[in-house]
This record gives C-alpha cells, sequence and structure tokens, in this order.
C-alpha cells in the first residue's frame, strides 16, 4: 500500500501537489473545471494542516515550448475562486524566479504548464531535481497521468525524501483495486468503443478474473466477424480477426456479444433505423438492440461488482445513444459496487441521470484502461510504501 497525504506531516512544510488541470479550454475559457473540482479535498487537506502548497500541472500538447493559448492562468482564476481565496501563478515552473516565490503556510502558488519544457515528458533529471527543490514533500493528486513516466511523476521523486497519493489518487486506487484484487461475485466486466486493438491487454487481464465479460460498441463486430456472422459495412478490424478468434477460444463462455443491432445505411443524427439480429449488406451495425439489452442486463443484475468502460453503439447520435444509456441505468443498481471509466461512459451515466448512484467514476481514461490491463503504472509505482 501506498503513503498517503494523510500519513505525512506537512505543518510549515511546503508541499508539491502533482494534479491534473488538464481542462477543456475554448477561446481562451474553461469549458469544464472538473478536474480543477476534483483536486479539491487534497488542496483543502494540505493548507487546513499547515502547508505551503505549489500545484503542478499540464495543459494540451504545447510540444516543449511557451504557447499562451495553453497557460494555467485561467486556472490560477478558476481555482482561487472556488476556494475564495488568492491563487499565486508563477510565470515558469522552475527557476530563480519560481523559487522566489515559494509560499508560505496556507498560501497557494500554481507553476505554470509543465509541458512548456520539454524535459518533462523526456523525465530529464536536471529538470527533476529543480522541481524536487521547491519543495519538502511530494503528493501525486494526478491519476490521469499516473501511466506517464515523466519528471513531475516520476523523476523528481527520486530527489525528494517522501512521496505519498492525494486523496483523489487514493480513491481512485482504492476503487480499482476494489473490482481487480478478489473483486466481489458475480463480477462483470462491460467493455465498448470501436477497437478491439485499444482494449486487447483489457480483455485478456480482465478474463482471468472476472465471471462475465460483455462486449458492445463497434467492436463487437470484429468478433461476430470472427464467428462467422455478416456485419454488413459496420466497422471492422481486419487484422484483428484471428486475435478475436483467439480472444473468444480463451474466455469461453464468460464472453458475451450482441445477439441483436441497431442498424442503418448510414451514420447520421436521426438516421433511419431498424433492429435485426443479422446485419445486411448494406447496413452498419451502430447500436445493441432490446434483446442484448435485456441480456446484459440480466447479466449485470445478478452482479456485485461491474467494471465499464466504453460505450454500447454510437453514444453521441441519437438515438444510437439507447443501449449505453439502458447499460447505464442496469449498473446503476443499488447493491452493484461499480466502477465507471473512460469519457463516453461517463457521459452517458451522467445523461441517464444515474451518475451520483455509481460507486465510482474514473477520473483518468488512459491511466485507467492502463490499470485495467493489469499494467503497473509508472506515477503510483514510484510513490513510497507505507511501512
Amino acid at each position: 500500500m501506498k503513503l498517503s497525504i494523510r500519513d505525512l506531516d506537512l505543518k510549515g512544510r511546503t508541499v508539491f501537489i502533482r494534479v491534473d488541470f488538464n481542462v477543456p479550454m475554448a477561446a481562451g475559457e474553461i469549458t469544464s473545471d472538473k478536474r480543477i473540482r476534483a483536486s479539491l479535498p487534497t488542496i483543502r487537506y494540505a493548507l487546513e494542516q499547515g502547508a505551503g502548497v505549489i500545484l503542478a500541472s499540464h495543459l494540451g500538447r504545447p510540444k516543449g515550448k511557451p504557447n499562451p493559448e495553453m497557460s494555467l492562468k485561467p486556472a490560477a482564476v478558476r481555482l482561487s475562486d472556488i476556494l475564495m481565496r488568492p491563487v499565486k501563478m508563477a510565470s515558469d515552473c522552475i527557476g530563480p524566479e519560481v523559487e522566489a516565490m515559494k509560499p508560505k503556510p496556507g498560501e497557494i502558488l500554481l507553476l505554470e504548464n509543465l509541458r512548456f519544457h520539454t524535459e518533462e515528458e523526456k523525465n530529464d533529471p536536471e529538470f527533476s531535481r529543480k522541481l524536487a527543490a521547491l519543495a519538502d514533500v511530494y503528493v501525486n493528486d494526478a491519476f490521469g497521468s499516473a501511466h506517464r513516466a515523466h519528471a513531475s511523476t516520476v523523476g523528481m521523486i527520486r530527489c525528494m525524501g517522501q512521496a505519498a497519493a492525494g486523496l483523489l489518487m487514493d480513491k481512485e486506487l482504492e476503487y480499482l483495486s476494489k473490482v481487480t484484487q478478489n473483486p466481489p461475485r458475480p463480477s462483470v466486466a462491460i467493455l465498448g468503443g470501436a477497437k478491439v486493438s485499444d482494449k486487447i491487454e483489457v480483455i485478456r487481464n480482465l478474463m482471468k478474473f472476472v465471471d462475465r465479460l460483455l462486449i458492445g460498441g463497434a467492436m463487437a463486430y470484429t468478433f461476430l466477424k470472427a464467428k462467422g456472422e455478416p456485419v454488413g459495412k459496420s466497422l471492422l478490424e481486419e487484422e484483428k480477426l484471428e486475435l478475436a478468434t483467439s480472444l473468444m477460444e480463451q474466455a469461453g463462455d464468460k464472453l458475451m456479444l450482441p445477439v441483436d443491432h441497431v442498424v442503418a445505411s448510414e451514420l447520421k443524427e436521426d438516421a433511419a433505423c431498424t433492429t435485426v439480429t443479422r446485419i445486411p449488406d448494406g447496413m452498419m451495425g451502430l447500436d445493441i438492440g432490446e434483446q442484448a439489452v435485456a441480456r446484459y442486463a440480466s447479466v449485470i443484475a445478478a452482479a456485485r461488482s461491474v467494471i465499464w468502460n466504453g460505450p454500447m453503439g454510437v453514444f453521441e447520435k441519437p438515438p444510437f445513444d439507447k443501449g449505453t444509456v439502458a447499460i447505464a441505468r442496469a449498473v446503476a443498481q443499488p447493491g452493484i459496487l461499480s466502477v465507471v471509466g473512460g469519457g463516453d461512459s461517463e457521459k452517458a451515466v451522467k445523461s441517464a441521470g444515474v451518475a451520483d448512484k455509481i460507486s465510482h467514476i474514473s477520473t483518468g481514461g488512459g491511466a485507467s484502461l492502463e490499470f485495467l490491463s493489469g499494467i503497473e503504472l509508472p506515477g503510483v509505482a514510484a510513490l513510497t510504501e507505507k511501512a
């Protein structure tokens, strides 16, 4: 088990907190501050414990040089508004000017975008040393970046005495571990999305411990084609048919595929569609059908734990969102330990009005996928083990 921020003595010390302020922006304005709000419990805890707080994050892909459009200044303003206290903004993330801005206990300093330096993504030792020199202790609360071995997630930890998980990171690791390490049974995994290739390792790892693996989304058509079923002009990975056959052989009865499909001749909003059990030529599968929803919902209803990653259809274009929304409602039943990861799955539980009934919605799409694949996340591995 990793050290938590709750295990640290923070009074009078400067704490470096790696947060995930990689927020969506449009015309210089933050369009969703969800990630900033997700970091609030850790920031407030550090302040309450009498620490001076340094926050660090990346934003976008500035390719190693300053880009005003990817400045974290709007995040400093938003955080200040939420906390109703000043948040100082540094013009850089390293250097004498930044060092001179060291926050006193109760103060907050937000560093400028870490990725304005190429050394961040290269995990450069000297850059890591300069970041580490800013603080006494390190906390990682950016689960969404924990699968990256960068200077701010791995490199600087080697230069510091203690490195702990923040409260958000704690929560992510707690819930993802609950559903992957001896999960409450029956245990069900639901996987959707476009490509089998994106989820190969997830499927291989999950089939080791779940009781049922429900497949939806376009990736289902690669499996169905491998079984010899017609898929019309549905999205398909021809080069993965052999792999799909192998995965089905390994999974046996655990793996379930849709038995009916909502099809249309083209993908457009409000396109004329019908439900079929065999997809005709010239038509494409765009959602799971009512029979598939009923079968999947029945399996979910009997489950005690559920992992869900990826939509069941082209969720962003009605009427092809119905299968995904129905599955969201099935997962949100009381008595199920439910962990949802991935942007579309999160949108689904929100649009179905059941987000508050999900045990945990992961903040890290790529990181949660790697965790579910059984891959050790560098940003987690680097944290200090509890004694």
